[in-house]
């Protein structure tokens, strides 16, 4: 497995395997298939509402803890000092964990700001404390990442975003370099499709037959050439599926390797469609989403 290293020195797994959407009941089947495969590395979040399921597997796994890499994320709900304290009881409960490997905040919200920085300020109390090995944030552009620096001490170690070939993100990927951040893919693929509202225009990147040649020349699937793609170019990437075989398939990436033309026109790909939400919108219906206890 690539590891990539944090700026706080912190060794990550490059690919990591998400359960965005992966329903509860789901779960600790998914993770099971996942740990069989070879993952060590999973990323949740409190507000895909199984990260229970997400510790059942852990758990069931007899795999030990240190070679595990857990991430999830606080929802905006839960933001606010005290509020993020107790996400991370909440969290750690659920996954039935004393340490997260990496806590992040889940959204900008540049509405409730006041609140976001108080969270952010919880995320650097929970590192110092030693509760959690890395902190970050997840779709923050860069004048959120600007603001956010300018309020607090602790530089993110990662930044989740939207990144696949038709949604490039060069600026917020720059902007995470010129700071040290780590771009971490969701959508690696592209295959985030339940977004209502917000997926007019996109296209497939399944389909694109420039992603389909290379797969062709190296008798691989365009999944494969895709999550190929972002470990060269020095990214981590989360893909989904609750398909074994396709959980296999999307860890299957190691023993290939794109040339320098084959990345070039992959890069040349790019849209500018985005396939999720905007990080700047207010959404206060979908903020408010309440995050049982454990």
């Amino acid at each position: 497995m690539i590891t990539l290293t944090l700026n706080n020195g912190v060794e990550m797994p490059a690919l990591g395997y998400g359960v965005f959407q992966t329903p509860p009941a789901e779960t600790a089947t998914a993770v099971a298939e996942a740990f069989r495969v070879g993952y060590r590395h999973i990323d949740t979040a409190a507000a895909y509402f199984n990260e229970a399921g997400v510790g059942a597997a852990i758990a069931a796994s007899g795999l030990p803890r240190e070679g595990l890499f857990l991430e999830t994320k606080v929802w905006v709900s839960d933001y606010g000092y005290d509020e993020t304290l107790h996400a991370f009881d909440k969290a750690s409960a659920k996954l039935g964990v004393e340490q997260l490997d990496l806590l992040i905040l889940h959204q900008p919200a540049p509405s409730r700001w006041e609140r976001v920085v108080a969270a952010y300020k919880a995320l650097e109390t929970l590192y110092a404390d030693g509760k959690v090995r890395a902190i970050g944030v997840s779709n923050f552009m860069p004048d959120h990442l600007a603001r956010l620096l300018g309020e607090t001490s602790i530089v993110p170690a990662v930044n989740q975003i939207e990144v696949h070939p038709h949604f490039q993100q060069r600026e917020a990927q720059e902007a995470n370099a010129a700071h040290g951040i780590l771009t971490q893919a969701w959508s690696p693929i592209g295959g985030i499709t339940f977004y209502p509202g917000f997926t007019d225009g996109r296209s497939s990147t399944l389909n694109d037959a420039t992603i389909a040649a290379i797969a062709t020349t190296h008798g691989r699937t365009p999944a494969q050439v895709m999550l190929r793609w972002h470990l060269q170019e020095g990214r981590s990437a989360i893909p989904k599926s609750v398909t074994p075989s396709r959980i296999a398939e999307n860890f299957d990436v190691l023993s290939f390797t794109l040339s320098e033309e084959e990345v070039a026109a992959i890069d040349s790909l790019d849209t500018g469609v985005r396939g999720g939400p905007d990080p700047e919108a207010a959404r206060d219906e979908w903020f408010d989403h309440v995050i049982p206890e454990a």
